[in-house]
């Protein structure tokens, strides 16, 4: 099995599973055997993907709001995970210059709710907790340069969002010295450890202002494409590609034990310099995939600020975790637009939909081992 099979019967809580990430997460951990927990608001945008997946009855989930510092503690004390995927948060950009202190009571205070409540849950060297922060690309400060960044850069952030996933990183970094100190794992038994990535694309996602999911959805009504920065450059990776680095890294901390240490830090996972490609381009893959289509730049498109170029450094996810990118720009476009040509010739079907996300989960496995990547052997 991936991962060393390390998931089998493992009780993992997903934060934020009605989300598009999370919900790609916790279909893939209850194909591996896990028993998994969910805590999110109620998905926001309908059809969701996770309604389409069935999540809702394969996942023991819970309404539970991150800014509830005492349902949260309760929740996790009583459920005691052995792994913790954090991701829930307010995920948009633009959306934080309209609701700014909801993004920060959620982005960071959630955090911190959250992780006191594992503090306070009792786990100890003999009963380990294994707890994943998922920040973004977007915490570090950005220069607008050419070069990529790497783990120990500085954070910063020009908008709210940004910055609360830069406060994010500080925040679990302080932690981890302050409670869960990797030298001190057999009293506290608590592994942390936080996660960048971004530029994600794949099937599910319906949230506003994303770029693919603004071209899909011009492209099945039959309109142009509305672009608004088509010469910014991101280094695109689907989904999956993210998601495999943060179960892998969870994997070797839960089966390495105390000689993890090094390990319990912040860790990039992004895709390789092919993918490194403007919005522009991105809109023409994907209507090329499409069959048909086009897209325009309208005026007045930099409303508020948008960085032109940001790229990961991935050296250590490599040379630690043996971890790679599986899929080439081009396939994870593919993956992506077949996923919702599918959705909208079926009227988002779920059993359909989950058949084909489970056949794009099993190519990914499948080309992962066949190029050599650890996790997948």
């Amino acid at each position: 099995m991936p991962f060393e099979g390390y998931f089998q019967g493992k009780r993992v809580l997903v934060t934020g599973d009605t989300g598009f990430k999370g919900s790609w997460l916790a279909f893939w951990l209850t194909r591996l055997g896990a028993e998994v927990h969910g805590l999110a608001l109620e998905p926001e945008y309908d059809p969701s993907l996770f309604e389409v997946l069935g999540l809702r009855q394969a996942v023991h989930h819970v309404n539970l709001d991150l800014r509830d510092a005492q349902g949260l503690q309760d929740h996790v004390k009583a459920l005691r995970p052995d792994v913790i995927f954090h991701l829930a948060a307010q995920a948009l950009v633009r959306r934080s210059y309209r609701q700014p202190l909801l993004t920060l009571e959620t982005n960071f205070l959630g955090t911190a709710n959250l992780l006191e409540a594992v503090r306070q849950a009792g786990y100890s060297g003999d009963r380990p907790c294994v707890f994943i922060a998922v920040t973004s690309d977007k915490c570090y400060e950005n220069k607008e340069t050419y070069f990529a960044y790497r783990e120990d850069d500085p954070m910063g952030g020009h908008d709210l969002y940004s910055m609360s996933k830069g406060a994010m990183e500080l925040l679990v970094s302080s932690w981890r010295r302050s409670f869960f100190h990797p030298n001190e794992l057999a009293t506290h038994g608590v592994h942390l450890a936080s996660v960048r990535a971004g530029n994600v694309i794949g099937g599910g996602d319906q949230a506003e202002d994303r770029i693919v999911v603004d071209c899909i959805r011009a492209l099945a009504s039959g309109k142009p494409i509305e672009v608004r920065n088509p010469l910014a450059i991101r280094p695109w990776q689907h989904v999956l590609e993210p998601l495999s680095g943060y179960m892998w890294l969870a994997a070797c901390l839960g089966k390495d034990g105390p000689t993890s240490q090094e390990l319990l830090s912040a860790w990039n996972f992004g895709p390789g310099d092919s993918a490194e490609r403007t919005v522009g381009e991105l809109a023409d893959e994907i209507i090329r995939n499409w069959g048909q289509g086009s897209w325009y730049k309208p005026e007045g498109a930099h409303a508020v600020h948008e960085a032109r170029f940001l790229k990961l450094a991935i050296e250590k996810s490599r040379h630690f975790l043996r971890w790679q990118p599986v899929w080439r720009f081009e396939e994870a476009v593919a993956n992506t637009v077949g996923w919702y040509r599918q959705a909208h010739a079926c009227g988002f079907d779920g059993a359909r939909m989950a058949a084909l996300t489970a056949q794009q989960l099993e190519g990914y496995c499948q080309d992962g081992k066949a190029r050599g990547v650890a996790w997948a052997q």
